[in-house]
């Protein structure tokens, strides 16, 4: 079986350089691009979907849209589960994240970014970004996060995982999920059973789907991402490099 994960396409945050977390915002005009070119790519690679997942953030959701009308995947059966919403940025959600390394300092921004167990810091209760304030998650039966570490991440999407992995050996097929870097890291994580200091490293960017071929106990045959090597590493280039000071 196959599964393919995708990073939404490029947000107005990420064009903007800023923390998003658990706001929402929509998807660039660049970032629609992407989402069509990771429909066609899946059409081009001949790979029908057998279930969709998404997270419960817009970004995500335009981004399953307009991969799934490409596809011509039942827009009934998108599956959507706040699990799989990127990991929220505590106190730094909102910030340009140039302006905050040259504040913190780029090696304490570069913790909070990318170690594998600090938070970044909390928001307080009576923030207005905190997230009980929002109405799309007053269903969500579970604490809400106020700053997680990709551990965090990690850790809240296990029952989402332990479901997921069951189901798909069970049923078999290619399976999507459009979500959010830190979510596909964590997703990755497991996958490709990298120590908390390997994933550390991983960067995956917007917009391209990335191919992984199981065998049914869901270990790795191989995996590559939809597009040509030189456009790949310019991208990831990218995701590197964001945040840091100008």
């Amino acid at each position: 079986m196959k599964l393919i994960l995708l990073r939404h396409g490029e947000s107005q945050w990420n064009l903007e350089n800023r923390f998003t977390g658990w706001k929402d915002v929509s998807l660039t005009n660049l970032g629609i691009k992407e989402a069509i070119f990771s429909g066609q790519q899946l059409i081009k690679a001949d790979i029908k979907i057998k279930s969709v997942h998404t997270s419960i953030l817009n970004r995500a959701t335009e981004t399953t849209e307009i991969v799934t009308d490409i596809i011509n995947f039942p827009k009934k059966e998108i599956h959507y589960d706040w699990r799989l919403n990127e990991r929220h940025y505590g106190a730094l959600q909102g910030l340009n994240k140039s302006e905050t390394a040259l504040k913190y300092g780029e090696d304490q921004v570069l913790i909070w970014r990318r170690s594998y167990n600090i938070p970044p810091p909390l928001l307080s209760e009576d923030d207005e970004r905190h997230p009980k304030l929002n109405e799309k998650f007053k269903d969500i039966d579970s604490n809400l996060p106020i700053g997680e570490s990709l551990k965090n991440v990690i850790d809240r999407l296990k029952p989402f995982w332990k479901e997921y992995k069951d189901n798909i050996i069970k049923n078999g097929g290619n399976h999507l999920i459009v979500a959010h870097s830190n979510s596909l890291r964590a997703i990755v994580k497991v996958l490709d059973q990298l120590s908390n200091d390997e994933i550390i490293s991983v960067n995956i960017p917007t917009g391209v789907p990335l191919i992984y071929t199981l065998d049914q106990d869901l270990n790795v045959i191989s995996k590559e991402y939809l597009l040509n090597e030189k456009e790949l590493k310019a991208k990831q280039e990218i995701v590197m490099n964001q945040g840091k000071s100008k």
